[in-house]
């Protein structure tokens, strides 16, 4: 009985004895295994056989002794590198060609370290720092000044103005009162606490009011509908022996016709047209 034969799954050569190589449950002599399925380096172009080291990057492959920097010719076997339009580059060789410069310390900011960048600028994270209080920005929010950087906090301290309502700093968004700065949640009625910026409103001895709470607190009182008289609201009215009306509430007691720009006649606490007055 014959022994059971082991041979290439593609050529049929015999493995006995032979280095062969195993791919999916399937041998092959290193010859077919190379012809077949071998990578092509991308520097030599030749086939990276079983002997050798494959190296790959992104779906590129290389032997070892031609994984290289393109422009210094250094090994990069196990050293960092970058990539820059289909090159592999030593760390040494793309900064001096791309990186970037940091704006505070003019060294080279290196392939992989933190950097922060803002209009144009670089800097390494550890130089990015606030102009008042020399802390590392970092991810934090910040403002620029004067060609100076400023952490939220130092910016308040140093040039921010103060709300003169909750002494806290103003960034955005404040208003002016007699001179005096506030923010818009601040600037308040007086009376009713509502917020005034952007509304009408009037003022008494340095407080502000909305128009409904100085008319309720100040305004003169219209004997005919008990109603506040205000000249804030470009309302008209008549006043007579210390008495007020609105335009449209002076009319006659008796038959309600308008009294504006008429005669009229006074019973007692009564205002009458001159008709109902000859009646009485």
């Amino acid at each position: 009985m014959s022994a059971e034969r082991f041979d290439c799954h593609y050529c049929k050569d015999t493995l006995l004895g032979k280095k062969y190589i195993l791919k999916e449950d399937t041998q092959y002599c290193t010859k077919c295994y190379e012809n077949l399925f071998a990578n092509c380096c991308e520097e030599c172009s030749l086939p990276i056989g079983c002997n050798c080291k494959d190296l790959s990057y992104k779906d590129r492959h290389w032997h070892e002794n031609c994984f290289k920097c393109a422009k210094c010719s250094k090994s990069l076997v196990d050293k960092p590198f970058a990539a820059k339009d289909d090159l592999l580059l030593c760390t040494e060789c793309y900064s001096h060609e791309y990186s970037s410069k940091c704006t505070t310390c003019k060294k080279t900011i290196m392939p992989g370290s933190r950097k922060m960048e803002y209009k144009g600028n670089s800097w390494h994270e550890t130089c990015f720092l606030c102009q008042r209080c020399q802390q590392p920005i970092g991810t934090k929010s910040f403002i620029p000044k004067d060609n100076n950087y400023f952490c939220v906090a130092c910016f308040e301290k140093q040039f921010a103005y103060q709300c003169c309502a909750c002494k806290k700093a103003i960034t955005t968004g404040g208003v002016t009162y007699q001179d005096k700065p506030w923010h818009r949640e601040c600037f308040t009625c007086i009376g009713c606490k509502r917020q005034l910026a952007g509304q009408r409103f009037t003022s008494r001895e340095n407080y502000p009011y909305c128009l409904d709470c100085f008319s309720n607190l100040y305004a003169k009182k219209c004997v005919g509908c008990t109603k506040a008289i205000t000249s804030l609201a470009g309302a008209k009215y008549i006043s007579f022996e210390e008495r007020q009306w609105h335009s449209e509430c002076f009319t006659c007691m008796q038959c309600s016709v308008s009294l504006v720009s008429r005669g009229f006649l006074t019973q007692r606490d009564d205002i009458l047209c001159t008709d109902c007055g000859r009646e009485k």
